[in-house]
Formats: C-alpha cells, structure tokens, sequence
C-alpha cells in the first residue's frame, strides 16, 4: 500500500508518469526500462524475477480508515517533483561543501601526560684542561657542564651545572655522543634519529647558541671518534650499519672521505666506536639487529664488537669478532679505548654494567673486569669516558638522570667515587625518547610505547 510520506503521497507521482506515458506500461530496471505494448501488458503477471524491483502495474488502494487515496493535479506533481529536485541539490551541495571544508585541531588539553622533566644523560667527556666535565642531556636536547669534583649529597635533589648550552639555536635533537677536543676543548655533538647533523661548540659555550659549525651527516649518526694524527672523524651509523669517515673540520654538506658498509662487515645496528692509533685497528659495537636496505627482510643476531682496519673501507670483514655468551654483551652502546693499557670499555646497556676486554681479545671471550651491582648507582649506562690524567672512569646513565664515577680499575659491585644527580635520588628516567606509537593493555592496564 503507498502511504502519504511528507507532504505529498506518492500517487500523483505515478499519475505524472502515466499522463506523460500514455497507456504504455515500463519495467523498470536500474539505468534502463523494457517497453511492453498493450498486447503484452496482459502477460506481465508471467514475468520472471529480475532480483531488483520492476513497475509492472499501479492500482489504487485505501488508507486504514478506508479513503481512497486521492490523485493529485499534475500541476501538484509538478511542484512536488520541483521541490524534491531543490532539496536533492541542496543535500549534494552540502554534501561538497563538508568534504571541502579544512580539518580543524581540537585544542583542548590532555587528561594528564607522561613526561620525564628531568635531564637524562647518554654520554659524558671531561675537559682535563678546565677540569669540567660534559654531560649530553638526551631528554631535554643540550649539554650541562659541571665542575669534574661536583658530588650531589643523598639529600640533595640535584646538583646545579655550572653552565647550559641548550634551545633551539643549538640544533641540539636526540644528542648521543659527544667527543672533546683535548687541545682546542671544542666540543662535538652528534644528533641521532630526528636530525641528520653533528654540531661543534667552542669551549665556554653557554645558553640558547648556534654551534660554530655543523655537518650534515647520514640519518641514525650515533657514535663518534676522532684520529686527531690523521685528522679525521669517525662516526657509525645504525641503519644501515656502516662507519662514515669525515676530514676532522668538515661542515655543510661535505662528503665522506671513506665509507665502510657491507654485508662482509658484519656489523649489525651500529653503535658505539673506539680507535686504536697506535695499534692501526678501530672497535665497532654492535646490538646484534640488521634489516635489508630496501625493507625486504632482516634477523636478530647476537650483539658483538667487530674489529677492522683503521683505513678500512667497503665491504671489508672484520679482522675479529668477540661475541658469544661469555662476553655479556647486551646491547653494548659506546665505547672507550684505553690505548695506554691496551683496555676496551663498554657500556653495556641493558646489563646495567661497565665491561672491560683486553683490546687483543676475540671470540667469546670474558671481560678482565665487570662494574655491576646495586651499589654501583648503574642504570641504563650508555657513555662512557677515561681521565687518563686523574685515573678516573665516567660513566653516563640514562635510567636514573645520573652520571657515576669510578676509580680507573674499579671491578664488581663497588660505590662510586662521586655521582652527578640530575633529578632526586631514586627517581627512575621514563626512557621516553621517540616514541612511534601507543597501545593499551587491558588486562595488565598498561601503556605500551615502542621508542
């Protein structure tokens, strides 16, 4: 039965069909009709099903209180067909101009956020020369310099720096190593992940400064070493795993002198880097992940330290390897050469420990000597930095916004000669660094971040 819908009933619809038509009876099909002549109009009862509607006969039926529905004039359809064309293009109108219209922020504040305020420090360098020491703040992008005798006191919530560098002038982004020059005491900083630069700072910077030179560098730069004889800089890249060797002052846009990168090499999410001069020989850490350049695939192996020429270049094998169980590598990070006592140091990551190998070792070999346990103060450490002239080894962790010092041959679980605290005592770092995604755990109701 066809019921009055809106203003108009159907019917007068039909009616304007039929005048314009004549006796002519349509099958209706989407996009086209079938025409049947009054001969055949008898048999369109037989019609088989289409499987979508057809019109095959108009009969007038009463409402539920019994009155007929009643035909309109064609002048009636005629407006009633005009309005519905006008609301049509009204819709489709509108319909444009909400596809067209600019998506607008929402600027409205979070329910509550997960931020770490305080510095973290991925790296540290000591100045012999003015007695300071360098800490690379990675969480809040700059240095802070520090007086080397500083000691926060357990009842201190941190210790104040002497001086800043930091703000947006310094191009200072996800900074993670840092090397001093023992001469000239410029500073050199390399910025991982975000910015594809390595920075260089005079010594006596302060504040929201512009480095005195910058270099555009390959994307994941992290560790860094200079061969000051030769006048060159050393710098590994994570992905893909390689080893870029700069003139020491190069700036802008210049280009590697050498470039060691392979499947031969064997390195494997590069790391930290140490270089032997005397020896001939450079150190490469590695946390053991490799993908393919063009993203088609890639493993996990054991983290490792790979060992090469000093001028290697290409896809040159290492002349060792020291990897295995015994070495307790768990994503070894920087680097530190002893070239006086022939001794290696690691910061062992996610070990929470320092290890130390004979320069000469290979294979699965066991560290001479492992800083590790609850009074060391070690957390995440991921920098590490010799004082030959005051026979002290620095530490930078980033778990805990502290910087740990120890004397030169310090082996086990010993207390630190003296400790740099950024943040109160036993505050834990949130380790937020480039966060890519969030996920929530129902269950454990927990907060998932990949960085």
């Amino acid at each position: 039965m066809l019921r009055k819908i809106g203003l108009k009933t159907h019917v007068p619809i039909v009616a304007l069909i039929l005048m314009l038509v004549g006796v002519t009876t349509w099958v209706l099909s989407p996009g086209k009709g079938r025409r049947l002549d009054s001969g055949a109009a008898s048999q369109s009862a037989r019609l088989q099903p289409t499987g979508y509607p057809q019109l095959v006969s108009i009969e007038p039926m009463q409402e539920a209180d019994g009155e007929m529905c009643q035909l309109e004039p064609a002048s009636a359809s005629t407006t009633l067909v005009s309005e519905l064309q006008t609301q049509i293009a009204e819709a489709r109108s509108s319909a444009i101009d909400e596809a067209n219209r600019p998506a607008i922020d929402a600027d409205r504040k979070p329910v509550r956020t997960i931020h770490d305020s305080y510095s973290t420090y991925s790296a540290v360098g000591v100045d012999v020369n003015t007695n300071e020491v360098y800490l690379q703040d990675e969480n809040l992008f700059g240095l802070m310099v520090f007086d080397r005798r500083t000691n926060t006191p357990p009842t201190a919530k941190f210790s104040e720096p002497k001086r800043r560098v930091r703000g947006s002038m310094t191009r200072l982004e996800f900074n993670c190593s840092l090397w001093i020059d023992p001469k000239s005491g410029d500073v050199y900083s390399v910025n991982n992940d975000m910015v594809d630069r390595m920075v260089v700072f005079p010594r006596g910077s302060e504040g929201n400064v512009a480095p005195m030179r910058e270099l555009h560098t390959p994307h994941r730069t992290f560790g860094i070493a200079i061969d000051d004889e030769a006048n060159e800089l050393y710098m590994t890249v994570q992905h893909p795993p390689q080893v870029v060797v700069y003139r020491k002052q190069a700036a802008g846009e210049e280009r590697p002198i050498r470039i060691l990168a392979g499947e031969q090499t064997k390195m494997e999410d590069a790391h930290g880097i140490a270089i032997d001069t005397k020896n001939k020989v450079m150190f490469v850490a590695n946390h053991g992940a490799t993908a393919a350049d063009k993203g088609s695939g890639g493993h996990f192996g054991p983290p490792s330290i790979t060992v090469y020429p000093l001028k290697a270049e290409g896809n040159t094998p290492p002349l060792r390897v020291i990897e295995g169980p015994k070495t307790q590598f768990n994503w070894p990070a920087l680097l530190y050469l002893d070239q006086e006592r022939g001794e290696l140091y690691v910061a062992n990551d996610m070990a929470n420990s320092i290890l130390v190998f004979r320069a000469s070792d290979s294979g699965d070999a066991a560290p001479i000597r492992v800083i590790q346990g609850a009074k060391t103060g070690l957390r995440n450490p991921t920098g590490v930095f010799l004082d030959a002239k005051n026979n002290e080894l620095w530490v930078s962790n980033m778990g805990n916004h502290s910087a740990t010092v120890f004397p030169r041959t310090a082996d086990g679980d010993v207390a630190p000669l003296r400790t740099i605290r950024s943040a109160p005592l036993g505050k834990q770092a949130e380790m937020i660094g480039n966060p890519g995604a969030v996920g929530y755990d129902s269950k454990r109701e927990e907060i998932l971040v990949p960085n």
